[in-house]
């Protein structure tokens, strides 16, 4: 087991069965991160627990068959596999349903974590974890190594605790959120949301924060780091579904980011990659970079 890949991110969080009408997928916020990071070339180790049942055993060989490690993916002998009963709307937008009282909610710190986060380049996490003591007190305990922490808020309801969502945010070194995300961050600061710029700037003076992505699905995105900004496009396509779209272009805009590109070539991938995931089925389709590579090349973007 190689801990020492410069490059290497770990994700930690849930990783479990997308359930859908037409079938099962494998999926997870913090998982869809970790697949579409491995696509992008980046050594991706996923930090998670699954149940010793069949859906878990298919997890684990799923994941292993796209070759991706499962070594720091813990197995609980009681709690089962974690599954998301989900549909789509006419829009294509899927609703879930989180089952509860799964492997998931029970991750464990082990004595190996330790290294292994510290010699990470980053540590992506999400709130939807924190909602069991177990693993959010795993999380808490796994933050305090880590060089370079990527909160994903990614709220699901009703898992919000903002108390806990607090303490998340001032511990982060960047933060990712979507337009509603920052409206309902505001509402808990008992702020009025005014626009982009003031409440960013809001948000980065009172939890200390350098660094916040705000996703606008077909508006584009805007990377803001520290008193400036940039606007990046959307790129327009056929919409399959918006599974897994925010988590891809997360793992695009990480992909570039821990090596040091510009902004403007982080968030070409990260749009990029999110619009290519959209146009696909799921959020783990089988592609190739080179795939991915000729689709972002033949897009033209303007950055202002």
């Amino acid at each position: 087991m190689n801990l020492n890949t410069p490059n290497y991110v770990v994700c930690f969080g849930e990783v479990l069965w997308d359930i859908f009408p037409s079938g099962s997928r494998a999926g997870g916020a913090p998982f869809n991160v970790a697949y579409n990071l491995f696509k992008m070339g980046i050594d991706t180790k996923m930090l998670s627990k699954i149940g010793n049942d069949e859906l878990g055993h298919r997890l684990l060989s799923q994941i292993e068959n796209w070759g991706i490690t499962t070594d720091f993916i813990q197995i609980d002998k009681e709690k089962p596999t974690g599954t998301v009963l989900a549909e789509f709307d006419e829009h294509g937008d899927a609703q879930y349903e989180i089952v509860k009282e799964v492997a998931w909610d029970y991750i464990e710190t082990l004595p190996e974590h330790k290294k292994l986060i510290q010699d990470s380049k980053a540590f992506v996490f999400g709130s939807l974890i924190a909602r069991s003591e177990t693993s959010k007190k795993t999380l808490l305990e796994l933050l305090e190594y880590s060089r370079f922490k990527i909160f994903d808020v990614n709220f699901r309801p009703p898992f919000i605790d903002f108390n806990f969502i607090k303490k998340l945010l001032y511990k982060a070194d960047l933060v990712k959120m979507n337009k509603a995300e920052l409206r309902t961050i505001l509402e808990f600061l008992g702020e009025d949301y005014i626009d982009e710029e003031v409440s960013i700037k809001h948000i980065q003076d009172y939890f200390n924060l350098n660094e916040i992505v705000l996703t606008k699905g077909s508006k584009g995105a805007r990377y803001f780091v520290g008193n400036t900004s940039c606007n990046f496009p959307a790129v327009h396509i056929e919409i399959e579904d918006t599974v897994g779209s925010g988590d891809s272009f997360l793992a695009g805009f990480l992909s570039q980011r821990i090596q040091g590109r510009s902004p403007e070539e982080i968030m070409k991938e990260a749009t990029s990659l999110g619009a290519f995931i959209t146009s696909k089925s799921g959020a783990c389709p089988d592609y190739t970079y080179e795939e991915f590579r000729v689709f972002r090349d033949n897009n033209n973007y303007k950055i202002y």
